[in-house]
């Protein structure tokens, strides 16, 4: 079980967080100071450090030379939050911003724990959001240093597409449902490019207020609105000489578009409240789930904009439509899963398996771990079923030879009639002389709940069969 060591002198928000992770499976111990933590605990003997960055006394900083290699997870305030990038260029594996909610919280710890444990050597400390010292991605799994799980044809033809892109310092625009992946894209696409030793600096467009975007951007002068009482520079001069990677950048507001389009023609910003510019060299990759060329149609995204973002276009396929990956990346949760509870015997049963495989999943890869991470929880056996995974799955979201795989004797009464087909028919041929020999009597309904799908599914499988649906007698219902 992992340990975790939470520094933080908010006696409320520490108590939260420490039934937060005890919750899900972690072991915490807490302190109110770095002093603190130095007196009571061997502070490199734990798995990761959760600090904030303000703390009576030393800074949460300091604990990154404490650990010695063990990883920091920096808490600050929007309104620190320059100082939270400073903190990632000392060692820092991470920042979040407070406050944060706890789903937020919880990925960003079961990330860097899941990093550690595949790094090289135990000891590196992640330079960025996703590289480690040497540059390279700390995921290692069956794309090596893509990190990402999956082998299907769309996913390999996005590899072979990262590895030409790369190298290069074109923007990038990657498409996708939302929970697809695309952040893991973008980290590829900075690991394995010539900045990959420079930060790569991450903002969700849609968590940072409206009022605050440019501001948290561009950075701002002294006396540039009220509560600005000092300058501050923003995260685009922080990503300098590094990546900047925007996701969510459909929800980015107008103004802050055309500050951003500057950056891209000129290579400059300027902060707000200044009016000097100042150059940065910046690769900018961008992510969305939004069509973004119809939103510059109706006016709410400058268009000249996504023409500067859509040099090169990486779109990640949903997961329904990845075909066998969604079991292999279903088994490689169960297993980070699994190793957080200590068990080794957790195994997916016959039925999930086959639900996995075709729930349609609409909330993509980040709902099929939370799913999985419910089952590991929930199971008091060594097989994991179908119902603990909480999906809803019907018998018309299976193939042909899951929905009417069953025994003649089992589609219903009709299965007594002296014609019904033998097992060493195709699924297609029983399903038509099924059909074929009962629609004269049965209304569509009747036909499709004896054949275990939905009356859509059956309209589909008649007019991919080629089989028209009477118009006379009982099979003509209003």
């Amino acid at each position: 079980m992992p340990h975790i060591l939470i520094v933080e002198d908010e006696t409320i928000i520490r108590s939260a967080l420490r039934r937060l992770l005890e919750r899900n499976q972690y072991q915490v111990s807490e302190a109110g100071s770095v002093q603190e933590a130095q007196e009571r605990f061997t502070i490199p003997t734990f798995d990761l450090i959760v600090s904030d960055l303000r703390l009576p006394g030393a800074p949460g900083t300091e604990l990154i030379k404490l650990g010695e290699g063990t990883p920091v997870l920096i808490m600050t305030s929007y309104a620190s939050l320059r100082s939270a990038v400073d903190s990632m260029k000392m060692g820092a594996v991470d920042y979040i911003a407070k406050p944060f909610d706890h789903d937020e919280m919880l990925q960003a710890v079961a990330r860097i724990l899941r990093d550690r444990q595949s790094a090289p050597a135990a000891g590196a400390v992640v330079a960025s959001k996703s590289t480690n010292g040497s540059g390279k991605s700390a995921v290692d799994n069956s794309n090596g240093e893509i990190g990402i799980i999956g082998s299907c044809p769309p996913m390999q033809d996005l590899y072979g597409k990262i590895r030409k892109v790369a190298p290069t310092d074109s923007n990038v625009l990657i498409q996708g449902e939302s929970g697809t992946g695309k952040e893991l894209v973008a980290r590829a696409l900075h690991n394995l490019s010539k900045r990959a030793k420079a930060p790569m600096i991450s903002v969700n467009c849609a968590a940072i207020p409206e009022s605050l975007i440019e501001s948290e951007l561009f950075g701002h002068e002294k006396g540039a609105f009220t509560g600005a009482s000092a300058g501050r520079a923003g995260l685009v001069e922080a990503a300098d000489g590094g990546t900047l990677f925007l996701d969510e950048i459909g929800e980015l507001p107008l103004e802050a578009q055309a500050r951003l389009l500057r950056v891209l023609q000129e290579g400059e910003i300027r902060r707000v409240g200044s009016v000097q510019s100042q150059k940065v060299d910046v690769r900018l990759i961008a992510a969305t789930h939004r069509d973004l060329k119809s939103l510059a149609k109706i006016g709410q995204f400058r268009e000249d904009l996504y023409y500067r973002l859509h040099v090169i276009a990486l779109k990640l396929p949903a997961l329904r439509e990845r075909g066998a990956d969604v079991n292999e990346i279903a088994n490689a949760f169960l297993a980070r899963q699994s190793a957080r509870i200590n068990r080794t015997d957790l195994k997916f049963a016959a039925d999930a398996e086959q639900a996995i495989r075709h729930y349609s999943w609409p909330g993509n890869v980040r709902e099929l771990e939370n799913a999985v991470e419910r089952a590991v929880i929930l199971s008091e056996s060594p097989e994991i079923s179908a119902d603990l995974l909480g999906i809803d799955i019907e018998l018309s979201d299976l193939e042909d030879d899951e929905f009417i795989g069953l025994p003649p004797q089992t589609a219903g009464n009709a299965s007594n009639s002296s014609h019904e087909p033998t097992e060493d028919l195709s699924l297609e041929d029983y399903f038509q002389h099924f059909v074929l020999e009962h629609q004269d009597h049965m209304t569509e309904t009747e036909l499709a709940r004896k054949l275990g799908v939905s009356r859509k599914c059956l309209w589909e499988r008649r007019q991919r069969l080629g089989i028209p649906r009477r118009k006379t007698g009982v099979a003509s219902e209003s």
